[in-house]
């Protein structure tokens, strides 16, 4: 009768490590077989369309996909979700607290429970829309998103707020174009206080200048931030730059080499919480050379409306590539 047990038990111990080490092992939507050392379209055709998609959120579990979809105009900016279902993901639809209003920039917490995003909508209902951008939360109850909050001072101000990320201790890391800063929009960043947001800090010049400093991605652990800068209000001239925190002080900014940054615009820089991927958005032209033959028609209408024809396309990469282009 031991004996019996002893087998049982140890059938039943082997299956929950081979299911436990299965589920840790499980890889994740955005996971690739081969290396990713250059720049690569993200789910082309399905999420990069050839329609102006940028700013890609993935919830911690990675099934969601949270993007933004824009006009080619940049007239309006509406924000999509996605989920990954057998293997593959499924047709974007409007989330369902966008689509009236100009929204973008989401990002989820750490829990997968909160999702920050910005909006030009008005605070109270009825009003009309504002004329800047302020910083919103939506938190999930009963897998439903509440109603959408703005967040008070000092995250917003009366000026325009953008691209909220946030580290592991809380602190939130957002560009705003608010009086006192040292150029057009500066990166601030605010860190909770007994549960609430107090004060909110520029980060100085090793990161602000007299241009524009808009959207940082700030490392889970605080050690580095990835951010989009343009030194005029020109989008055309937006790249990617990195800092590093070194015992509470910012490095002084470097830019990205190429591929990250190219000669188009390069914005929504994220990396993935394994840290194994870089996300970003660019407006390059996989096209932009010279036509060796005359184009048929077909042809030229498959080519300006598909992805990588000019307009914002999200893009993947190892992070670990950029680390080491960072090293040399």
């Amino acid at each position: 009768m031991f004996v019996v047990q002893s087998k049982l038990f140890g059938a039943l111990w082997l299956l929950f490590l081979l299911t436990n080490i299965g589920s840790a092992q499980a890889p994740m939507s955005y996971d690739v077989q081969e290396p990713l050392s250059e720049p690569r379209i993200f789910a082309d055709g399905i999420i990069s369309t050839g329609d102006y998609d940028t700013h890609p959120a993935f919830s911690p579990d990675g099934k969601t996909l949270y993007f933004v979809k824009m006009a080619p105009d940049l007239s309006k900016w509406t924000i999509f979700v996605s989920y990954y279902e057998s293997g593959r993901w499924k047709e974007p639809q409007i989330a369902p607290f966008s689509g009236q209003y100009w929204d973008a920039d989401p990002y989820f917490t750490k829990d997968g429970n909160t999702l920050f995003f910005i909006s030009n909508r008005p605070v109270k209902e009825g009003d009309p829309q504002k004329g800047d951008f302020d910083i919103w939360k939506v938190e999930k109850q009963k897998n439903a998103w509440n109603q959408p909050v703005r967040l008070g001072s000092p995250i917003n101000s009366e000026a325009s707020e953008y691209y909220p990320t946030v580290d592991d201790n809380g602190a939130m890391y957002f560009g705003s174009r608010r009086k006192g800063g040292k150029g057009g929009a500066d990166i601030y960043v605010s860190r909770p206080e007994n549960g609430e947001y107090k004060t909110a800090e520029n980060l100085g010049e090793s990161i602000n200048t007299p241009g524009n400093e808009f959207e940082p991605f700030i490392a889970f652990d605080d050690s580095y931030l990835i951010f989009m800068a343009t030194p005029s209000e020109s989008l055309e001239e937006a790249d990617f730059y990195i800092s590093y925190n070194q015992q509470g002080n910012w490095t002084k900014a470097l830019k990205l080499p190429a591929p990250f940054n190219s000669d188009a615009t390069e914005f929504s820089p994220k990396v993935t919480r394994d840290s194994k991927y870089f996300f970003f958005s660019s407006t390059r032209n996989k096209y932009n050379s010279k036509f060796i033959n005359a184009e048929t028609t077909a042809g030229m209408i498959k080519r300006i409306r598909e992805s990588g024809n000019g307009l914002g396309d999200i893009y993947q990469v190892d992070f670990a590539a950029l680390q080491n282009a960072l090293k040399k």
